[in-house]
């Protein structure tokens, strides 16, 4: 008589599965949390005039913006919560037109008395940061609305008397 053993196929229990999913969910979690952040931040930052160029394509997007701050339209209210407001004008990212206008204080200045630059309004829900003044750099961080308006989520200040001594190597913009 000849007798066949099957061999035992182990099955894996509904906890083993269950647990197999939750983790492929979860590293799937990650890897798209990981992607998202690097694409909204791959560029370092657009000038108000790329902005602009670009027009409604980027409502509503993370982005970030450079542009001097024009002194006598900076608004802050504190009802019925602390905002500030101002308008910042174009300025060149290319360090060539920097070095030619005589360094960034002088670039600065010069793109403030420009009134045919590229200007867009930014509004910041927070306190008034201590560097904000009339031909300061500002970097702002935020998104575009679709009335044009950039709403600041961070506002990074460069004062421009603090580093005239010499402009860094900026990283190229996205739009280049």
């Amino acid at each position: 008589m000849d007798i066949h053993i099957r061999p035992q196929v182990r099955r894996p229990a509904k906890g083993q599965i269950r647990f197999i999913i939750g983790g492929v969910a979860i590293i799937g979690a990650i890897v798209y949390l990981v992607v998202a952040n690097l694409q909204s931040t791959a560029q370092y930052f657009y000038t108000v005039q790329e902005l602009q160029s670009k027009g409604p394509s980027i409502v509503g997007q993370n982005l970030r913006a450079s542009g001097v701050v024009l002194g006598d339209t900076i608004v802050i209210t504190d009802h019925p919560s602390l905002q500030v407001t101002f308008v910042m004008a174009n300025i060149s990212n290319d360090n060539k037109d920097i070095d030619a206008a005589g360094g960034l204080a002088s670039a600065l200045h010069q793109a403030a008395l420009n009134t045919g630059s590229p200007r867009m309004k930014v509004v910041y829900a927070g306190p008034k940061p201590d560097l904000l003044q009339n031909e300061a750099q500002a970097i702002v961080t935020g998104k575009v609305g679709a009335d044009g308006v950039f709403y600041a989520d961070e506002v990074l200040l460069k004062c421009p008397t603090r580093y005239e001594a010499q402009v860094p190597a900026q990283v190229p913009t996205a739009g280049k």
